[in-house]
């Protein structure tokens, strides 16, 4: 390997997270995410990049052209999918990552067309001027102002209306995950806001919901039937965790399977439970073995 080769993988190396959070919010897969960069990298080793001007620019374009492929066949995978579909659960590695997209906020953008959603997150999340936009899509600068314009006014209700400081946001998932497993009725009751909402994936491969389950009462007695047939209070706790933005954990269950649990908290109470029990979407989380286990 030659001098320029270094210096060309480095560079690429120095880019990846950046070019796998776009993948990543893009299609709200890990694996596919990882195989739209490692693509991405086979194109610009493969590139003439002696006559790349802008080598950066090059590669938030391949990767976003890479995703709209993707995203193509994805809508129609997702139509078929059994029971809700949730975003693969991205573990963050930090609280102050560097961007606001949360859970909640990612299934809103299922909404868009993957135009509005490139336009949207390069431009008001990863902040690419409008003229970068259009050469990452392929679109004049107008009709990528009209995109991004757009999704904002579709998003504009994903966003919590009464922020909570990531602090209080931890307490309260603390405390929600002690009374769920020690069926503190009155403590859940606290917790949940009247029109709480309980989604559960499990693809079909595993038991779970087959329909979002609504409201405060009917979450509150399906968390506590739980608790018994699935013996929920009997996982074992591997990590408390920032899943897609939001306070979570990861456990063993009694399966013997990873099964992760977001919450989406606004004004001080719970509004939405996100729990994915799919394999297929918990493949990216380190083996069991390896997770850090913590103390209930």
């Amino acid at each position: 390997m030659d001098t320029f080769d270094i210096d060309s993988a480095a560079f690429f190396t120095a880019r990846r997270p950046r070019l796998q959070r776009i993948a990543y919010r893009m299609l709200g897969s890990v694996a596919e995410a990882e195989d739209v960069v490692q693509d991405a990298w086979l194109r610009w080793h493969g590139a003439d990049q002696e006559a790349v001007r802008e080598p950066e620019a090059f590669l938030v374009r391949t990767v976003t052209r890479l995703c709209l492929d993707v995203l193509k066949s994805a809508r129609v995978k997702r139509e078929e999918y059994i029971g809700p579909w949730l975003p693969e659960p991205y573990i963050d590695p930090a609280d102050d990552e560097d961007d606001d997209i949360t859970l909640p906020l990612m299934l809103a953008m299922e909404r868009l067309s993957p135009l509005e959603r490139a336009a949207f997150l390069l431009h008001d999340v990863f902040d690419m001027e409008f003229d970068e936009v259009a050469e990452a899509i392929g679109r004049e600068p107008a009709a990528c102002r009209q995109l991004a314009s757009r999704a904002r006014a579709h998003l504009a209700g994903a966003r919590p209306r009464f922020p909570v400081p990531q602090d209080r946001q931890k307490e309260i998932a603390a405390a929600f995950f002690a009374a769920s497993r020690s069926g503190d009725v009155a403590q859940l009751t606290r917790l949940l806001s009247s029109d709480v909402v309980f989604y559960g994936d499990g693809g079909g491969k595993r038991q779970a919901t087959m329909n979002p389950i609504f409201g405060q009462e009917k979450v509150l007695r399906f968390l506590l039937a739980q608790k018994v047939k699935a013996a929920w209070d009997a996982a074992e706790l591997l990590q408390s965790a920032s899943i897609d933005g939001l306070p979570g954990r990861i456990t063993l269950e009694p399966d013997a399977m990873l099964q992760t649990m977001a919450l989406e908290i606004d004004d001080g109470r719970i509004k939405a439970i996100y729990v994915m029990r799919n394999p297929d979407k918990l493949g990216h989380l380190a083996p069991p073995g390896h997770l850090a286990r913590q103390d209930d």
